[in-house]
């Protein structure tokens, strides 16, 4: 296999989905393959957090299934101004930001882009913070064993930036659960988690993270909302996490 040589050593894959295509019927089939990678290693302390929107999904069927508390961590890219899809940057929950600076050079992006951009997504992640927590505070993650998920890796930046910022609110482990990711992005990562959980491993030019599944659709911010309430118990994370100390 291509990607064999640069898998970072506290990787979990399944070698016989390395390269290939449309391994998932949907994100909900993709959160159920990572339930099974990460049975033998949780713990009901465990938490899951999703970056939404579309490693929501994900992340609920995970948190079904092993029976461990569920939460969100809002992290969103910063976008190009001309590809919503690409992004050069990323802000987090806590408010910071990082701005991927060797990507930024080589577009030749202006100060004052790079600023509305800064701009409109810490607005974006403030909004889905209010929509998703309300009036709930956010978990205290001191000494906790984060399962950090989203549904695929293309860059890698913005798990990278997530994964910072769960650990400055005091994780004690982090563990990375993906559907899919392109080996690259798994290298920029590999120091930034004590574990890699990702079935489908992918290199090349031509990679996207939609191709890991035969049914693709963008979730929206309401669509996710909804997931997210109708979810059994999501009504008390703090609830949830109460009962799995008992």
């Amino acid at each position: 296999m291509r990607t064999k040589s640069i898998l970072p050593h506290n990787l979990y894959d399944m070698p016989e989905l390395r390269e290939a295509r449309w391994v998932f019927h949907d994100r909900r089939h993709a959160g159920e393959v990572l339930a099974e990678m990460l049975k033998p290693h949780c713990r009901r302390t465990d938490l899951v957090m999703a970056i939404p929107a579309g490693g929501v999904p994900v992340g609920l069927v995970i948190s079904k299934n092993l029976k461990i508390p569920f939460d969100v961590a809002v992290v969103s890219k910063i976008t190009l101004p001309w590809n919503t899809e690409a992004g050069y940057g990323a802000v987090t929950f806590d408010g910071t930001y990082r701005l991927n600076q060797s990507l930024i050079l080589r577009l030749n992006l202006s100060e004052t882009d790079i600023q509305k951009g800064i701009e409109q997504t810490t607005e974006k992640v403030e909004r889905r913070l209010e929509r998703i927590r309300g009036s709930r505070p956010f978990p205290d993650l001191s000494n906790r064993s984060i399962i950090l998920v989203d549904d695929g890796l293309a860059s890698g930046f913005t798990m990278k930036v997530a994964t910072e910022a769960i650990r400055r609110a005091g994780a004690r482990t982090i563990r990375i659960a993906v559907p899919t990711a392109h080996a690259e992005s798994l290298q920029l990562i590999k120091g930034d988690a004590d574990a890699i959980y990702c079935p489908n491993i992918r290199s090349g030019w031509h990679y996207a993270v939609a191709d890991a599944y035969e049914e693709w659709t963008d979730v929206s911010e309401t669509e996710m909302i909804q997931m997210i309430e109708a979810y059994s118990g999501h009504e008390s994370c703090e609830s949830k996490e109460a009962d799995s100390d008992e």
